[in-house]
């Protein structure tokens, strides 16, 4: 299709507009130039008539002279050159010529002498000829003029005609559009990208209009792209919310409860909901064995346990089907008619199980249900990882606690067990030599040794039983206290300054220890009425114990005489990496010093 511009189509109309004024203007010109002598020639016509009656009026008065000029101004006014505008009018030309030619017939008469009756019938004629003269150019003007009027009335309604053509065109090419398009832009900018225009102008318009329509397709397909799109994102990050909340819970679950309390049925429950996948299996290993201890199926109201030896076959165990334990090894395998994915369950170079999704051989995990499962399969690898570390952890707790005891009766009971067989042994011999006074000296050392014990195994049942609850070691220490001054009715004054110091639990409890033995050997064996307990810190680089008491002092050779809580509280310095000072005081009294470097400030110097 041929197209053409609108800004050419108004040039034209505006050039069409700007000729027809120029024409009328010009048109007006050229008539009021042909008129402008009308006037002008009818006062001239007019005049030879006037001078044909002064001509008649000299000749009848007889002044040859006057005659004379005035017929020379007669014949010159016949020459004169308004006359020549009008020779184009053949009526005027025939006129003009007929009124000269007669005067030029009669001119004779007027040099006769006078007669009345003939002069007065040729200037009838005359003054008849010129008068029709005078009629003919007076009509020629009035002619001249309204055919300017005409003129000036067609320029007129030409001028209002074609200004309605062009307002109109305008209107219908011009205005109509650009409503549209505005309007079309209206409904763009409120969203509706349906909106289709209509114009079919070969013009500018039209271009416009048209490539509105196609921007709005555009717009509609990209948006509703846009719409899929952000419906797909919104349901993927629907999809990773529930995906990174099943696993907040996951790790929540085996952080916040002991891994033996970990159900792993439940996790295995939402685990298919989550991942999508309806064959799912979670199957446990031993380290050395072959086939599943425990297994897990979401779809089952109870989990298989073979951990008997049981030879299970029945359809219910789809691990001992599918030889599970191939599992281990074989991160995918594919049978007849399906795709296993398996996922071991590893940490620290250690297998505890295997996850196992199975699905049809037309369908395939998508990477973020792998991922999801392997996420799942390191968080069940670290709950069992905790859980062996626990029962390793409780395992060397429990020896060494075995070990504490055992090192506590021997430093304590055994000795004085020793001691009393010793003294049986000596009591024996005395009845056989029936020595009284040796049997009497047993016997009492017998009571004395039997009292020791029984005091012995008292402290050590308290020390056993001993313990820092959660309201952490201020609380232990202050019960303690407390215990001791109502048993032994010394006054105990405890100074504790680590309440900003954060302390593992062996030396919460080997403190606590240390404490106990030093106030037990001071309630004993130093005779006073008052203990100082003071622990702090030393400049932040370690804490310093130190318990006295305001008794008889502690003897020079003590090792000897009371040697059990001293080697109790050198063993336990030991553990802690500290050292123990134990002293008579100057003033007075035992002072018992110990000093160690706490866990957190050790990695702290390390770091």
């Amino acid at each position: 299709m041929r197209q053409f511009s609108i800004v050419t189509r108004i040039n034209i109309a505006l050039a069409c507009i700007v000729f027809l004024a120029i024409s009328t203007m010009l048109a007006s010109y050229w008539l009021s130039d042909k008129t402008d002598s009308d006037a002008h020639a009818v006062n001239v016509a007019g005049s030879l008539r006037m001078q044909s009656y002064r001509m008649a009026w000299l000749h009848q008065q007889n002044v040859p002279e006057k005659l004379q000029q005035a017929r020379e101004q007669f014949t010159a006014s016949w020459q004169h050159p308004v006359f020549q505008r009008f020779m184009h009018n053949k009526k005027i030309l025939t006129q003009f010529e007929a009124a000269r030619q007669h005067w030029q017939q009669i001119e004779t008469v007027f040099l006769q002498p006078a007669n009345a009756e003939q002069l007065e019938q040729v200037l009838q004629q005359q003054i008849a000829l010129v008068e029709q003269l005078v009629f003919y150019i007076q009509q020629d003007a009035e002619q001249k003029v309204r055919s300017f009027r005409t003129l000036q009335l067609v320029a007129l309604l030409a001028t209002v005609l074609l200004s309605a053509i062009v307002i109109y065109w305008l209107k219908i090419m011009v205005q109509q559009p650009l409503e549209a398009l505005t309007q079309g832009a209206k409904r763009v900018a409120m969203g509706d990208f349906t909106y289709r225009l209509s114009i079919e102008n070969n013009d500018e318009l039209g271009i416009l209009a048209h490539s509105f329509n196609k921007m709005n397709d555009s717009i509609a397909y990209m948006y509703s792209n846009l719409e899929k799109r952000v419906e797909l994102q919104t349901e993927a990050l629907q999809h990773s919310n529930v995906t990174l909340h099943f696993l907040y819970r996951l790790a929540q679950q085996i952080s916040e409860h002991a891994p033996e309390f970990v159900d792993f049925k439940k996790i295995m429950i939402e685990l298919k909901t989550v991942v999508k996948v309806n064959d799912l299996e979670l199957c446990l290993f031993t380290e050395e064995g072959d086939k599943p201890y425990l297994q897990v199926l979401p779809d089952n109201d109870t989990d298989i346990d073979n951990s008997q030896g049981s030879n299970n076959s029945n359809s219910t165990d789809p691990c001992a089907r599918q030889h599970c334990g191939d599992c281990l090894s074989k991160p995918e395998t594919v049978d007849c008619n399906q795709t296993h994915y398996n996922y071991l369950l590893h940490r620290d170079r250690k297998k505890y199980g295997v996850l196992v999704a199975r699905t049809s051989n037309t369908d395939t995990l998508e990477l973020w249900q792998q991922q999801l499962m392997a996420a799942v399969a390191d968080q069940l690898a670290l709950a069992l990882s905790l859980k062996s570390e626990e029962a390793q952890v409780r395992r060397l707790a429990l020896m060494q606690e075995r070990t504490v005891i055992a090192r506590e009766l021997h430093d304590s009971l055994a000795q004085a067990l020793s001691y009393l067989k010793i003294q049986v042994t000596r009591l024996n011999k005395a009845t056989e030599k029936d020595d009284k006074a040796t049997i009497a000296d047993v016997s009492e050392e017998l009571k004395q040794g039997l009292h020791a014990a029984y005091q012995q195994l008292r402290e050590l049942l308290t020390t056993f039983r001993l313990k820092v609850d959660g309201n952490g070691l201020l609380s232990a220490l202050e019960f303690s206290v407390k215990q001791l001054s109502e048993q032994s009715g010394m006054q105990i004054k405890l100074d504790y300054q680590l309440t900003n110091i954060p302390l593992a639990p062996p030396e919460e409890i080997h403190l606590l220890q240390i404490i106990r033995e030093a106030c037990q050997n001071a309630i004993h064996h130093s005779s006073g009425s008052e203990i100082q307990i003071s622990l702090h810190d030393q400049q932040g680089e370690s804490i310093v114990l130190a318990i006295e008491d305001d008794g008889v002092g502690i003897p020079q050779s003590a090792e000897k005489l009371n040697h059990y809580g001293l080697a109790i509280m050198q063993e336990r310095s030991k553990h802690l990496g500290g050292t123990i000072n134990i002293q008579r005081r100057p003033e007075g009294g035992t002072g018992v010093y110990f000093s160690f470097t706490p866990e957190y400030l050790r990695q702290r110097q390390t770091a």
